[in-house]
């Protein structure tokens, strides 16, 4: 089927600024999802939360990310997509900033979830987003940028807090509260150039991208129920697990599991995200080589995803490491390919269909976040009794090899992208 062309008559230098802003707005949507985790230990103590609790915490974040998920798929391809990503960001940004205010365990319960709810909107919206903007040879490296935003982020989180820590006693009661406001409010900023740059008419809707094709709209549920939906659906929900789990409980098993001081442990969380980035870029620049030598760009993703599976199972050797730098090398290795599944994942689910991309980067969110959230919890019930996170962490990282067997089902197949 002939590539149809990006919408919008605007020039390359305004598309490549809002894939810019799309890289902004998932640092923001990290930054807001990060804060928790890296002042995990203050609040659990302040909270005289358990390590289970605090998985409950997690677990009830993806589980309204798969809610939202679904609502705002659908959203994304039934209304204008760029006044929809607005209203999500500045909805998770709101209650980012509420979490501050946060009482007890059962206040941290409703203002993730509504953080997981409203966050659910980013995916859909940008993936839709980049589908629209960029034609088939540009999108992976327009995905690499959307998925590299989020580590900028996650970078940059643990290196702030630490000094918004200092606007209140970085000692005290309380001083977890600042980071939450301050980092909330970036977000409402973000709003002011994505509404300058971006108006209506600029972004073509799905229904639109049909027509201009000439073909008619495959019916959603065929979409949904096809193989190749199902395993898409198989790898997403493998690969977010095993990235969701180091997310949530890396600084704690830092500080917990290894002895790492609160500093150390924020450091070199950002130290590990921005391995992360690199494994993220160099696979979607590796998958590019080495179809320009000859393989076909499915293979060459599939080759490259497989390399980045076997750099998750390093988790193996975690409960053999104490402190020291060889457990650091370790996790930096997993880090680069844990994050770097994902751009020729987004990819795959931009070959299945134009007019409904957003629903089904919203289905395939359901199962991205059902599995992660259970494993918050059982990650949670694993450290309290077995006294150690070494053997969740293990089997998080083994995940990503069960997604080989649908990823190659997806290369194996023929067939033309479903209208």
């Amino acid at each position: 089927m002939t590539a149809l062309p990006p919408s919008g008559s605007r020039g390359a230098v305004w598309k490549w600024s809002v894939c810019g802003m799309l890289l902004l707005a998932s640092a923001i949507n990290y930054m807001d999802r990060q804060t928790l985790s890296g002042l995990s230990v203050r609040i659990t103590q302040e909270f005289g939360m358990t390590k289970t609790q605090y998985g409950q915490v997690e677990a009830v974040f993806g589980y309204s990310f798969a809610a939202g998920s679904l609502v705002f798929g659908w959203m994304a391809d039934r209304f204008a997509v760029h006044r929809v990503y607005a209203a999500v960001l500045a909805l998770w940004s709101l209650v980012g900033m509420s979490t501050g205010w946060a009482q007890n365990h059962q206040d941290l319960l409703i203002f993730r979830g509504l953080l997981g709810f409203f966050e659910a909107g980013h995916w859909p919206c940008a993936v839709r987003i980049t589908r629209s903007l960029l034609d088939e040879r540009q999108r992976s490296l327009g995905n690499g940028l959307l998925q590299s935003g989020a580590t900028v982020g996650a970078i940059l989180t643990p290196l702030v807090l630490p000094l918004l820590l200092g606007v209140g006693s970085a000692d005290g009661t309380g001083a977890w509260r600042p980071p939450f406001f301050l980092l909330g409010a970036v977000g409402l900023l973000w709003l002011i150039p994505w509404l300058a740059l971006v108006r209506s008419g600029d972004l073509r809707s799905g229904a639109e991208s049909v027509a201009a094709s000439g073909s008619s709209a495959t019916p959603f549920l065929k979409v949904l129920f096809s193989g190749r939906m199902l395993a898409v659906i198989g790898v997403v929900a493998c690969i977010n697990t095993t990235w969701q789990v180091l997310r949530a409980w890396l600084p704690m098993f830092l500080q917990k599991g290894r002895g790492y001081s609160e500093t150390e442990a924020l450091h070199f969380n950002s130290a590990f995200f921005a391995a992360a980035d690199v494994g993220c870029l160099a696979a979607g620049a590796l998958a590019v080589a080495l179809a320009r030598r000859g393989r076909t760009p499915s293979g060459a993703r599939f080759l490259v995803f497989a390399v980045c599976a076997l750099l998750c199972c390093g988790t193996v050797a975690v409960p053999w490491l104490g402190r020291g730098p060889w457990l650091l090398v370790v996790l930096l290795a997993i880090a680069a390919g844990a994050l770097g599944v994902f751009p020729l994942y987004h990819t795959f689910t931009q070959d299945l269909s134009e007019h409904h991309q957003g629903k089904v980067t919203g289905a395939a969110g359901v199962a991205a976040w059902i599995l992660p959230a259970q494993a918050q919890m059982l990650f949670g019930m694993s450290a309290d009794r077995l006294g150690t996170m070494d053997p969740g962490l293990v089997a998080a990282g083994l995940l990503p090899i069960l997604a080989l067997p649908p990823l190659w089902y997806l290369h194996r197949l023929k067939t033309r992208t479903l209208p």
